[in-house]
Order: C-alpha cells, then sequence, then structure tokens
C-alpha cells in the first residue's frame, strides 16, 4: 500500500514522481461452486488487503459452503466492510443491476458474458476467470510413467475434472497414442482401483443437472464408440469413472466445449509439431499443459501457444506459486490475482507528480516566437542543448 517512487523525468525538472495504490472503493466478488470456500476467500483477501469493501455471493450450487460463509464471516471480521449475500439466480441478477467499483466473477464463459453485459451499463471494471478446453501435448520423448501419474492427478484428482485447469484434452502422436493409453490405464487402476465408482479418492459430480449433463456428452454414438477405458457411471450416487476416448470427432460437442468432468479425450496428429497448430484453432484456454524433453518444442509452444497460463511436464501446478498472475486471456478471462496481484487486481495505481516553482521554461509560454519553437523541436528531438537552454529560461522574456 506503500506509494512507490519512480524516476521523475528531467523535462519536469525539479519535481517528484509517485504510483499511488488506492482502493477502488465496493468490489462485488461472485465465487464459483467447485472450490467454493478457496474462490471465495481468496479474491476477498485481495479486495480487503487493497482497502475496498466487499459484498461476497458464494455459489448457490455449494450450498453448505454459502450458509456457512453467510454465518461465520459476520462473526469475524467487520460487517461494516464484508457482506455475504446468498441465493440464486434472482440475487444475482439484483446484484448485477447495482452500481459497483469493480466485480469479479468466477465461473462459466455463458455467465461471464452476462456479467460483462451488465457491468458494461456502469461501465463497471471486471475481473472475469472463466475457464476454457486446457490442452496436454504429450511427446514421446518423456519419461511416460510420471508424465502419466502427474496427468492423472490433475485431471481426476482436481474435483474429478471439475475444475478449470484440469486438462481437458491430450494431443499426441499417432504412433505413440498406444503407449500413452496402456500407461493411463494401469496408472488409474493403481490410483483409483478395479471400480473406481468405489474410490474414496474420487469426488462425485457436484449435481444431477450436471451428471446428465456429462452423460449426455457421451451417449452419442460416434462418441461413445471411442471410449477406450472407463465410462461407468452411478447416476444415485453422483459417481462417474475416469474415461479416456481416442480420437473422438471434432464436431462433437465433447470437443467443442469445456467438458469439466472426468472425460478425457486423446487427439492423435502425425508429428507432435502439429499440436501447436491445432491448440490454436480453438479458444484461448485457461492453462495449456506440455510434456516434453525437447527444447526447441517447449521454446514454440511458450512463443506460440496464447493461454492464461502454461506449465512444462506438470499440471496444476503453476498456482500455488504466488509471484505468478492467475487469469486467463480471450475467452478464458481477464484480469488475474493470487498473491500480490490479488491487491493489484482491486486497486487503482494512481500516477502522482509533485513539482516545484523553479525551472521555469519560457518556451513552454506563448506566443511562440520561432526561437521558442526552435528549442521545442530540440526538445522532441532529445536535444540535449535545447533542454539546457529551456531549463535556462532562454529565449529571456519580462515577467
Amino acid at each position: 500500500m506503500k506509494p512507490e517512487k519512480v524516476p521523475a523525468a528531467i523535462t519536469t525538472f525539479p519535481s517528484s514522481a509517485q504510483i499511488v495504490p488506492e482502493p477502488l472503493g465496493v468490489v462485488l466478488i461472485i465465487s464459483a461452486w467447485n472450490y467454493p470456500f478457496m474462490l471465495s476467500i481468496d479474491p476477498v483477501i485481495g479486495a480487503i488487503a487493497a482497502g475496498n469493501a466487499v459484498v461476497l455471493k458464494p455459489s448457490e450450487l455449494a450450498p453448505a459452503t454459502s450458509s456457512m460463509l453467510a454465518k461465520l464471516l459476520p462473526e469475524y471480521v467487520d460487517s461494516t466492510c464484508i457482506k455475504v449475500v446468498e441465493g440464486g439466480v434472482t440475487e444475482t441478477t439484483e446484484l448485477l443491476e447495482q452500481r459497483w467499483d469493480k466485480i469479479f466473477y468466477t465461473g462459466s464463459g455463458t455467465v461471464g458474458r452476462i456479467v460483462l453485459a451488465a457491468a458494461a451499463k456502469h461501465l463497471t471494471p471486471v475481473a472475469l476467470e472463466l475457464g476454457g478446453k486446457c490442452p496436454v501435448i504429450v511427446d514421446s520423448n518423456v519419461d511416460l510413467h510420471v508424465a502419466v501419474k502427474r496427468i492423472a492427478v490433475g485431471k481426476w484428482g482436481c474435483n474429478n475434472g471439475q475444475a478449470c485447469i484440469a486438462p481437458d484434452y491430450i494431443i499426441t502422436t499417432k504412433s505413440f497414442a498406444p503407449e500413452l493409453v496402456d500407461s493411463l490405464k494401469r496408472v488409474l487402476e493403481r490410483f483409483y482401483g478395479k471400480d473406481p465408482l468405489e474410490s474414496t479418492d474420487l469426488s462425485r459430480i457436484v449435481n444431477s443437472k450436471h451428471f446428465q449433463r456429462l452423460k449426455e456428452l457421451v451417449e452419442e454414438k460416434k462418441v461413445a464408440e471411442k471410449i477406450v477405458y472407463g465410462g461407468q457411471t452411478d447416476e444415485k450416487r453422483l459417481k462417474i469413472a475416469p474415461t479416456i476416448l481416442l480420437d473422438v470427432p471434432q464436431d462433437t460437442a465433447l470437443m467443442t466445449g469445456e467438458i469439466f468432468g472426468p472425460y478425457l479425450p486423446i487427439v492423435t496428429v502425425e508429428k507432435i509439431e502439429d499440436s501447436i497448430d491445432l491448440i490454436n484453432t480453438k479458444t484461448k484456454p485457461l492453462a495449456a499443459y506440455l510434456f516434453t524433453k525437447n527444447k526447441k518444442l517447449q521454446q514454440d509452444f511458450v512463443a506460440n501457444v496464447p493461454a492464461g497460463g502454461m506449465l512444462v511436464n506438470d499440471v496444476a501446478l503453476h498456482v500455488a506459486n504466488p509471484y505468478l498472475p492467475f487469469g486467463g486471456v480471450g475467452d478464458s478471462g481477464t484480469g488475474s490475482y493470487h498473491g500480490k496481484f490479488s491487491f493489484d487486481c482491486f486497486t487503482h495505481k494512481k500516477a502522482v507528480l509533485i513539482r516545484g516553482f523553479g525551472g521555469e521554461a519560457g518556451a513552454r509560454y506563448p506566443p511562440y516566437t520561432p526561437e521558442k519553437q526552435k528549442i521545442l523541436r530540440g526538445l522532441i528531438n532529445g536535444s540535449f542543448i535545447a533542454l539546457i537552454l529551456a531549463l535556462l529560461g532562454f529565449p529571456r522574456e519580462g515577467r
């Protein structure tokens, strides 16, 4: 919160310059259901640290967490600074009709567009933490067992795929795909057993509506026939087993929309270098992952894949580094937070220049004589002589 001193330009001599972070005012934070506590508290901490007042709207799809926040926050924080508003679509719509100094939303792109449209009425700035189809490129020259373990825990260990940074699909070569599939099968059986629906380490699907949505994604014949592992479901317990699919047609709903569940399609290409072009035919993802020992491929990946964030040779762990910003780009969101970036998200960086009364440059003021114009042109062109003449008050004038 301390003002940051920055260099003052010689053209404003004598002066000092600083950047003063100031709170935006009263902010609205709308959180998501998949990590309902963290995705509520994390941005609230940043907003309060920056000096704002906050209205928090927890997700109604995680009702236990929502009611817990509504009960406990007023007991332990200043209720004049932080308010919790529970409810569903009606309450959220009412909140969005109010004038805010910033809106922070975590969730789907569909609702993100509604939030952005509502914010536009008042020119309210927004931070949108959305999702997208996060790709994983798997080269053949990797430690396959380690790579597959990391992919598996990043996909199914992250809320059974119900995470915005979970791998959405894998890209590998046609020749390497069978070996990758076999390794995934072995690791998944080791992690979740022969009957993964009985595993206590596998999250349930959040509700019946999302269960049906996911079930419908693989009921289409040209998708169902591409399942090479898993696919078991238990609607009563809202459980879906880890499911691997190979070369699902690109025009299916599974491949065009964000999956947000336990299905992991594998897309094959002739050469691993073709994977970058394939990723770039889709919208910009929130996260992009690459497993390789090839430094050239790694450099091309970092340079040519637009994404909110990326990680080489692992999955999801980039969000654990507080010195890295977390946020999307394009359809996967706008703005970032985590660590100091949370503070920055909820502040305005106010530019402050403070001058003394000395250092008057006569050439600055009209009437603009040829002599003054010559000095001014020199200043624009970076002439040191023109700068000295201006600071010495040439051309001389009466007061």
